[in-house]
């Protein structure tokens, strides 16, 4: 497969002199870079002796930099997840300690997070930049060494992972699977280092970051009080108002500060102004609103989706594609806004699949894991199978819309991840890795502070300048920081979390 050219750019009026695509050691992209600053310190100036300075002089050359990207293959999307989730079964193997024993002491509990970073966080970065040509390759060693050490370990018939936690332990390293890849995504896609063809999509196609936001919301459907049955003693408003309000000051929060700071923002993403915190608290408002048992929310969310897209097919997609965009609120946040149908049908659908996976019949038990493997294993390939079909005659798949065929392909590849770690329960080594732990107790937290951190790098850095080898050092000093600070919060015993 070719990748594509890095320094690709789209061009623009700005920029119709030069030719992207004969850049040579960085030289015509350093002159456009200058140009750029230049032309923008002269228009914004109130006189001629005094030029304004931008906190961020590239905006547009860094919003070029993940536009207009065709995206990857669903086979190699799903080889880069599957790593991740090697990865993390591998590193349990070789665990010879329960948590509560690592935390016995904070040095022996930063030791274990330690090696908890080297077997997982490292090799996925690696893979997912100076490694990306090997996906495959990675794929298949990771499951050869998976296999042998599950062997060695089996022959001296040492006891191996069971009881009644299993499925929940299994959910949790699933959760924070997805929030690993989304932590190292975030910042990583700011560098010449990181593939384009991972970057998300700009129309149609599929890629790595394409399921970022799909996951979170298909993540919070598979862990959520209605999956599980628990009623609160809350009305529904005053539910609505307690799980919404803190999204909604976080989604103000974001907007006040990427205006402020001049941050760059793709607008074809979610709009001028909708962000990631709106679409969840619209989710969130709307499953509140109409709240449907779980066994019944699947139905509801299956009428939506295919309400949805036969809007989508009758002309409403073309409405989103275009770059066309009036002064109104919903003009200029068409794709946040009508994405949203999506999105909650997604999280409806993935209420009743976790209810029919997990807490069927089980109030206060969950299902045996034999018969969760069998229905998750049915699930994936059933989902699989929809997707392949609605890709090819419906329409294909669209993260700016969340249309039908991409909403089958989130939650085809989520249920891939959760039932290979399901599939290696009977795996030895302990239950919960420390890292896996600091981050699953502080999900949220942990995406607050690899949001600010990348805020601060991209800030510092002209990171689509840097050299691959001072790429990679800022990438695992910036994964670094961020485990080290979520393991002290959960050292000091700091805990937020859905279960």
């Amino acid at each position: 497969m070719v990748k594509p050219n890095p320094f690709t750019i789209v061009e623009s009026t700005r920029f119709s002199a030069f030719d992207p695509f004969k850049v040579k050691n960085g030289v015509w992209l350093k002159a456009l870079i200058f140009c750029n600053k230049f032309t923008t310190a002269f228009s914004n100036s109130s006189s001629m002796d005094s030029f304004p300075r931008s906190l961020n002089p590239n905006k547009h050359l860094r919003e070029q930099f993940v536009s207009n990207l065709p995206g990857s293959s669903m086979l190699e999307v799903s080889a880069l997840l599957n790593n991740v989730a090697l990865l993390m079964l591998l590193r349990h193997t070789f665990c010879s300690q329960t948590v509560n024993d690592a935390c016995r002491s904070l040095k022996s509990y930063l030791a274990s997070v330690a090696l908890d970073y080297v077997f997982i966080v490292l090799p996925t970065l690696l893979i997912f930049t100076v490694l990306a040509e090997w996906v495959y390759i990675c794929m298949i060693g990771l499951l050869f060494l998976l296999i042998f050490f599950t062997a060695v370990k089996r022959t001296y018939s040492l006891p191996y992972m069971e009881g009644p936690n299993a499925s929940r332990a299994s959910i949790s390293s699933y959760r924070v699977v997805t929030m690993f890849i989304t932590c190292l995504c975030i910042l990583a896609v700011d560098f010449r280092i990181y593939p384009r063809e991972y970057a998300k999509t700009e129309t149609y196609g599929t890629s790595l970051m394409d399921l970022g936001v799909g996951s979170f919301v298909l993540m919070n459907a598979v862990t959520s009080r209605q999956a599980r049955k628990i009623k609160s003693s809350m009305s529904w408003w005053k539910a609505a108002f307690k799980s919404t309000t803190p999204l909604l000051l976080l989604g103000f929060a974001r907007l006040a500060s990427t205006l402020s700071l001049d941050y760059q923002v793709h607008v074809g993403e979610y709009g001028v102004n909708w962000n990631f915190f709106f679409t969840l608290a619209g989710v969130s408002i709307l499953t509140s609103i109409l709240n449907v048992p779980a066994e019944y929310s699947g139905i509801l969310g299956s009428v939506i989706l295919v309400g949805y897209q036969s809007w989508l097919t009758n002309g409403l997609n073309v409405y989103l594609l275009s770059n066309e965009r009036g002064t109104d609120v919903i003009s200029r946040n068409k794709e946040g806004i009508f994405s949203l149908f999506g999105y909650w049908g997604m999280y409806l659908v993935g209420v009743q699949v976790s209810y029919y996976l997990f807490f069927e019949n089980h109030t206060t038990k969950q299902r045996s894991k034999h018969e969760t493997r069998i229905r998750i294993c049915l699930l994936t390939i059933m989902f699989w199978i929809l997707t392949l079909l609605i890709d090819r005659y419906v329409e294909r798949i669209s993260r700016r819309m969340c249309n039908l065929a991409y909403v089958t392909w989130v939650v085809a590849q989520n249920l891939q991840v959760l039932a290979l770690r399901l599939l290696a329960d009977n795996i030895i080594g302990c239950k919960t890795l420390c890292l896996e732990r600091a981050f699953d107790r502080n999900l949220l937290a942990s995406f607050l502070v690899a949001n600010l951190l990348t805020g601060l790098v991209n800030l510092s850095v002209d990171t689509i300048f840097v050299s691959p080898l001072s790429a990679v050092l800022i990438l695992v000093s910036y994964s670094l920081t961020l485990c080290f600070v979520m393991v002290l919060v959960d050292f000091s015993g700091v805990k937020y979390k859905f279960w």
